[in-house]
């Protein structure tokens, strides 16, 4: 969840506000690339510091390392939260990095053109695919066994008289 800017500054010191700052929406569109990369890269390194100083404050009041102040510490929500902002601003500034690299990524207008002009003409080019096995010196005998289904030839026209005698009858 974000935060109000109201809260940001009440967390932050000055530096860190100028920083976080810079990273909201109107002023992070504007930047060039290697400015957002040193921003991402300072971000990081406040949201480390924040990350291993509530880490230790967790532990001292474990019990498991030694108080470092006068007095143990008693709670940590503060830098929990001043790293929720640092980790939210580095996040806005990932993002706009990721716009850049994107734009880019992505292919000129011209370009485009180019490569569909290509793929037409290559498409024009006659492509006829090999027409398989050809006569030539004619057709190769298939070789059977001589089996055949051991009817009688002369039988085998008399089914259909039969019917064609029936279907006279009924016409007739």
């Amino acid at each position: 969840m974000s935060l109000p800017i109201t809260a940001e500054r009440r967390l932050l010191t000055e530096a860190e506000f100028g920083l976080v700052a810079r990273s909201h929406y109107p002023d992070v569109c504007g930047m060039p690339k290697p400015e957002l990369v040193e921003i991402a890269r300072r971000l990081r390194a406040f949201r480390d510091k924040a990350r291993d100083v509530g880490r230790g404050r967790r532990r001292e009041m474990r019990g498991k390392a030694e108080p470092r102040g006068a007095a143990p510490a008693r709670d940590e929500s503060g830098l929990s939260l001043k790293k929720q902002v640092f980790a939210s601003a580095l996040k806005r500034v990932n993002k706009e990095i990721g716009r850049h690299d994107a734009a880019l990524r992505r292919p000129a207008q011209g370009e485009i053109a180019r490569r569909a002009l290509e793929m037409k003409q290559a498409r024009r080019l006659r492509h006829h695919p090999s027409a398989g096995c050809t006569a030539r010196t004619g057709m190769r005998p298939m070789g059977h066994d001589g089996a055949t289904a051991g009817v009688d030839p002369r039988q085998a026209g008399s089914v259909s008289q039969a019917t064609r005698d029936s279907q006279a009858r009924r016409d007739g």
